[in-house]
């Protein structure tokens, strides 16, 4: 890979993120950056003060609860508001974190505006920086993926030349861009990471998207740990395929090797909306939950059971990418089950992020800074305490 110099602007935190002077770029850019050449991005200029030998155990032991940016980074095909949320403002940011949720998790879809050289905009980029800002300066811990971009991350073996020519291509913009952040900032790989409409897509994979799906995890690991800044240090997640809580999804996920690390960098990321008849749209007369059901927690505590005893009990950190429960008229019940949820995952070292899209699984209203169900936003604070 290429490097370059970076030259400080006035600001202290406006980078230019090509040295003044340097050749222009050929039509499909620079190998890492694309065409950001001489764009200048709010992003810090040096290194930031970085806790360098912090575990992702001891990390992810600080995270208390999350909240999702759901719907508005990753929606398509217009930007931000194509799915009818509004722009999202500070004060949001700010919102979230006056109410208790210590983490949020923004999710990216990057190839709808990246060229088909995977040279992601220079409109999308200045646009997440600004959102990441706005995490950053209210001390948030902050998850930043790659959300809904199947289209060009693929993993069966056929598509693997170019699936990894796309990952590696974008995933080292991202990682330059943010190299500077403190340890707070946390780069996920992959979202939800399947092939599309295959028979395999929700029940687990299959081996050979397995072997690619870890393949391209290596390829993640080495992309971001060669690009500089606090990225050497910097703490991981990674998900299992799917993000399935499917036993053979857990089992056929490998660990990236991270030879310069003394500590593990990696945390393992499982969406779970269980039990589903209860949280999810198709059975809209399930609306009932009784926590003394063994029927109603079996599909929350099985999962984080197993995801203990594979993962977290052997030193990985797993987190609760996505979890939630559609309004079905029955907001006292889904705040019995969020806490629940989150005191029982908590019980087994494992946080919980909740999937926020603004329509079925909305929690906070992002206009008004209030929460659609204050019961459920305060079921979720007591879950965690």
């Amino acid at each position: 890979m290429k490097k370059r110099n970076l030259i400080c602007a006035e600001a202290a935190f406006i980078v230019c993120l090509f040295t003044a002077g340097c050749e222009k770029p050929e039509d499909e850019g620079d190998p890492v950056l694309g065409k950001l050449g001489g764009v200048n991005f709010a992003v810090p200029a040096v290194p930031q003060g970085f806790k360098n030998d912090i575990s992702a155990d001891e990390l992810a032991a600080d995270i208390k609860i999350g909240w999702n940016l759901g719907n508005t980074l990753d929606a398509y095909p217009n930007g931000e508001t194509s799915w009818d949320n509004p722009l999202t403002t500070k004060e949001m940011i700010t919102a979230i974190k006056e109410a208790g949720f210590n983490t949020i998790r923004i999710p990216v879809s990057w190839h709808q505006t990246a060229d088909s050289h995977y040279n992601i905009s220079e409109s999308r980029i200045m646009r997440v920086v600004e959102i990441v800002n706005y995490a950053a300066e209210n001390d948030l811990y902050i998850i930043l993926n790659t959300h809904h971009d199947e289209q060009i991350f693929k993993f069966m073996d056929k598509d693997m030349e170019e699936s990894k020519k796309a990952f590696s291509k974008i995933w080292g913009q991202i990682s330059h861009v943010f190299k500077n952040y403190n340890e707070k900032l946390i780069f996920e790989g992959l979202n939800e990471p399947r092939t599309i409409k295959s028979p395999m897509e929700w029940n687990g994979g299959t081996a050979e998207e397995h072997n690619n799906l870890n393949a391209m995890y290596q390829l993640f690991t080495d992309t971001v740990r060669a690009s500089g800044g606090n990225n050497g240090k910097r703490v991981l997640m990674i998900a299992t395929y799917a993000a399935s809580a499917a036993q053979s999804a857990m089992d056929a996920l490998k660990i990236p090797d991270d030879p310069d690390n003394s500590v593990n960098k990696f945390i393992v990321s499982i969406h779970s909306y269980s039990p589903h008849n209860f949280t999810g749209t198709e059975n809209k007369t399930y609306n009932i939950w009784d926590k003394n059901s063994n029927a109603d927690t079996f599909d929350i505590t099985d999962w984080i059971d197993r995801a203990y005893a594979k993962f977290t009990a052997n030193g990985y950190p797993v987190i609760g990418g996505e979890f939630g429960a559609v309004d079905k008229g029955n907001e006292q019940a889904r705040a019995e089950w969020a806490e629940f949820y989150v005191s029982y995952a908590k019980s087994r070292d494992i946080k919980c992020i909740w999937w926020d899209d603004g329509g079925w699984f909305r929690l906070f209203n992002r206009n008004t800074g209030q929460f659609y169900f204050p019961l459920i936003h305060e079921a979720l604070m007591r879950g965690v305490r």
